[in-house]
């Protein structure tokens, strides 16, 4: 099933997309209704709030007095945490029942206001944030609230920044203009994106890519995306298999400074060796990184030419929103090595790079009209195979080495 975390800023507007996306199909656990529910009359939430604020907390009818509460917690930060303590455990839990029962094929959107501040993101597909200006949310809770300024901007100094939310996102949605604006955002992204990736999750297929090498300038959002990815990755696989993770690194063009890049994130996870690679393929695939059939070595380097020693394991995404391709090779081997070297070589060496460069745009421009990428990587082969030499010169050079892993953790 495709996961989804939702979130925004208090008056963002967050409700209208949870409903909308609810209306269109997900399944919707609303963060704020289970911590309503576990902490009604009778449950084991309730009686441990009452042990640890007092029974002074309930009212007459022996519900959860949440004015009072409220004010206690608000803008006490330690009492919040013991609050947080109790509550998001449960919430956590009872969202988890929701979802055992959704399909294979669901799309699940979890409303979370606090999803940023509790760090969860990770543990999403995708995280959606429907924004809007600070200034604009403080005129909707002033008039849509009855709230003062003071208490509009102190509301929101209690959250995460618009800022950080904003960093967090796969998906912004602007809510700066009408809802009808808001509605159509919502509804193209479920189409265009949201439905086709939970298909290619189902059946386990990466997210089709058309077209031949399309460079584009260097974009600040690659390393920021490239991020977001490993964290969701390491989450993905730190219990099991996970163990057998050395290292997830950003390779390739995206990873280097100022370098134009077809606007495709490469990733290195480093395993022992393939027979790891080979065991972590279903939990990359449920992350939304399913194995490409039939690639299973890279082109060896001209210069070193045995096949056996380029071995891997090569996975691409699931999400037709952003390409990944995800090289999974064992530490020690060539590729590996090459793919590390390669990357820190561009970004000390700003002669290398140039030259790389106007090698990317000259085989970009001959292979514009292809229906795939194959020739265009296959072209730049023998400029690799001259260019290695350069390379490790420059590794000797620096005392460039790669990493040393003695031990699996």
């Amino acid at each position: 099933m495709l996961k989804i975390g939702l979130t925004g800023g208090i008056a963002s507007g967050k409700s209208v997309v949870a409903e909308r996306l609810a209306g269109l199909g997900a399944l919707l656990v609303d963060a704020d209704a289970l911590a309503r529910e576990v902490v009604a009359p009778g449950t084991p939430g309730l009686a441990r709030v009452v042990d640890a604020f007092g029974a002074d907390m309930l009212t007459a009818d022996g519900s959860l007095d949440r004015a009072r509460l409220g004010a206690l917690v608000f803008g006490n930060p330690a009492q919040r945490e013991v609050l947080n303590g109790i509550v998001h455990p449960l919430v956590r839990e009872a969202a988890a029942n929701i979802i055992a029962t959704a399909d294979e094929g669901s799309i699940v959107v979890q409303d979370i206001p606090l999803l940023v501040e509790t760090g969860q993101g990770s543990a999403f597909h995708l995280v959606l944030v429907v924004d809007a200006p600070d200034d604009l949310r403080i005129a909707r809770m002033v008039e849509r609230r009855g709230m003062t300024a003071e208490e509009a901007r102190a509301r929101m100094a209690s959250q995460a920044t618009r800022d950080e939310r904003l960093a967090a996102a796969d998906v912004i949605l602007d809510n700066s203009g009408s809802l009808e604006d808001l509605a159509a955002q919502v509804d193209r992204l479920w189409t265009r994106r949201l439905v086709p990736y939970a298909r290619n999750l189902k059946i386990s297929i990466r997210a089709p890519r058309h077209g031949g090498p399309v460079l584009h300038a260097p974009r600040a959002e690659w390393p920021r995306n490239a991020e977001r990815v490993l964290a969701r990755l390491r989450t993905a696989l730190q219990d099991g298999d996970g163990d057998s993770v050395l290292a997830i690194d950003h390779i390739g063009s995206t990873s280097v400074p100022g370098l134009a890049a077809k606007d495709v994130l490469d990733l290195q996870l480093t395993v022992p060796d393939l027979g790891a690679a080979d065991a972590l393929a279903p939990g990359l695939a449920a992350a939304g990184y399913p194995r490409v059939p039939g690639v299973n070595a890279d082109q060896p380097k001209a210069s070193r030419p045995d096949p056996a020693d380029w071995g891997k394991r090569f996975h691409a995404n699931a999400d037709p929103g952003l390409a990944v391709n995800l090289h999974v090779r064992a530490a020690g081997s060539p590729a590996w090595r090459f793919a590390l070297c390669f990357r820190d070589w561009l970004r000390a060496d700003p002669g290398a790079a140039g030259d790389y460069l106007a090698l990317k745009h000259r085989l970009a421009e001959l292979h514009a009209g292809d229906p795939g990428i194959d020739g265009y990587a296959a072209a730049k082969d023998s400029w690799f195979a001259a260019a290695e030499a350069r390379m490790e010169r420059w590794a000797a050079r620096t005392g460039w080495a790669p990493p040393s892993y003695g031990s699996i953790s």
